[in-house]
């Protein structure tokens, strides 16, 4: 089957599921209210390793705590145990409100105070640039080149890794870099925000880790544990 059109075949079964609902989304659901790239980058590190829910309290309690707005000022000055206990909620609060903080810092010192010129540079030159904030990883700079400035790219969670491991669009080995592009070759770029968020939406609601419900999921004769074949611990 032709690359492109399995991705195709892919976005089409995944809209069964019905229309998404961007509240359920961190980084959605602040882009909408707050618009701005430093907001959307600060939710992101609140949405590491919780659920959204959580990150979107905490995110809600921290623009409490500066003031009512996310800027590199607001945040530099407001002391770190102010922005611990505002984040709380989401867990591992010492250190995000460490990694607050140091973003903030290095914006200020080395990228003269705003991520928008790193926006707008070329995709791969941005995502380096990006990464060389501290704290931000591959998962975090693409989100914020796709979910905000729509760049071509594609973010890869946890849940997405899983269901491209049991469609077998990728090994069980295969790391971040290596389901990201091959996520980008399926898809066209036009839909990678969207086949982002219902591959997300899949991961959650049907293709579980532990107990996988294969029975609903639109996509269970392409995959190896819908069939059978392996068991659901890929």
């Amino acid at each position: 089957m032709e690359t492109r059109n399995l991705g195709k075949i892919i976005l089409l079964r995944l809209r069964r599921l019905g229309e998404l609902d961007i509240s359920e989304y961190t980084t959605t659901k602040i882009k909408e209210k707050y618009k701005t790239p430093l907001a959307m980058l600060i939710a992101t590190i609140l949405s590491q390793n919780t659920n959204d829910k959580n990150a979107i309290k905490a995110f809600n309690n921290l623009v409490k705590t500066l003031g009512g707005k996310i800027t590199i000022e607001s945040i530099l000055n407001t002391p770190l145990e102010r922005i611990r206990e505002a984040i709380r909620v989401a867990g591992m609060y010492n250190k995000r409100a460490k990694t607050i903080k140091e973003v903030a810092f290095y914006i200020k010192s080395r990228l003269g105070g705003s991520l928008e010129d790193i926006l707008s540079l070329p995709l791969e030159e941005a995502r380096r640039k990006l990464m060389s904030i501290p704290g931000v990883g591959s998962k975090t700079a693409d989100i914020l080149l796709l979910m905000y400035y729509g760049k071509p790219t594609f973010p890869v969670d946890t849940h997405i890794k899983r269901v491209s491991r049991r469609l077998g669009l990728v090994d069980s080995r295969a790391d971040y870099e290596k389901i990201r592009r091959k996520l980008m070759e399926i898809f066209n770029p036009e839909d990678y925000l969207e086949a982002h968020l219902r591959l997300i939406m899949l991961g959650r609601k049907y293709c579980k880790a532990g107990k996988p419900n294969c029975s609903l999921c639109p996509l269970n004769d392409m995959c190896s544990v819908g069939r059978g074949i392996v068991n659901c611990r890929v």
